[in-house]
């Protein structure tokens, strides 16, 4: 099922629009990516100390549902940032088989001295929009977001796009390697 082909006028706007998701995606990677660099840690190093410092202490399947990632993914992120004395692993006190995560002093000094989460600028910029445009923008993103699914599904053979994580956590981990 080929949907129709666009008009000449909503093919301008359509470019526009993915133009606009393009520019939010890589100006997240390189802001990610510089932040990262500064404080000598990975982009997915960084995403977890501010993500830890935010919301504190979270089990390793919390961790990998936040960052849309696997749980083998994230546990070799979290085994070289133990290695360098930025976090710690503790089993749940509840349930042995949970392990939380947790930041040392040392990742917590860090985390203080990076100056901004990249997600905290788009949430700005999000914040700035009024009630209105904020019910459009998310009712618009989720029929994108839904249509999206059903084209992987049927043209990648992927059972559910919401494990984007999965490639992305993949890249992931080699770049942790």
């Amino acid at each position: 099922m080929t949907p129709p082909p666009v008009s000449p006028e909503l093919k301008t706007e359509v470019d526009q629009v993915l133009e606009a998701i393009i520019y939010l995606y890589t100006e997240s990677r390189r802001i990610t990516k510089e932040l990262a660099k500064r404080a000598d840690l990975t982009g997915p190093q960084l995403t977890v100390v501010k993500l830890l410092e935010q919301v504190g202490d979270l089990s390793l399947s919390e961790l990998s549902d936040k960052i849309r990632a696997q749980n083998s993914t994230v546990t070799g992120i979290i085994d070289r940032m133990e290695r360098e004395g930025l976090v710690t692993r503790e089993r749940s006190k509840e349930d042995r088989r949970v392990v939380h995560i947790r930041l040392t002093s040392k990742g917590r000094a860090l985390a203080g001295a990076i100056p901004v989460e990249p997600m905290e600028i788009f949430k700005g910029a999000l914040e700035s929009l009024n009630a209105q445009e904020m019910r459009d923008l998310m009712r618009i993103m989720t029929k994108v977001a839904k249509r999206v699914k059903q084209i992987v599904r049927r043209d990648v053979g992927e059972g559910d796009s919401g494990t984007s994580g999965t490639s992305q956590g993949q890249g992931k981990e080699k770049e942790e390697k």
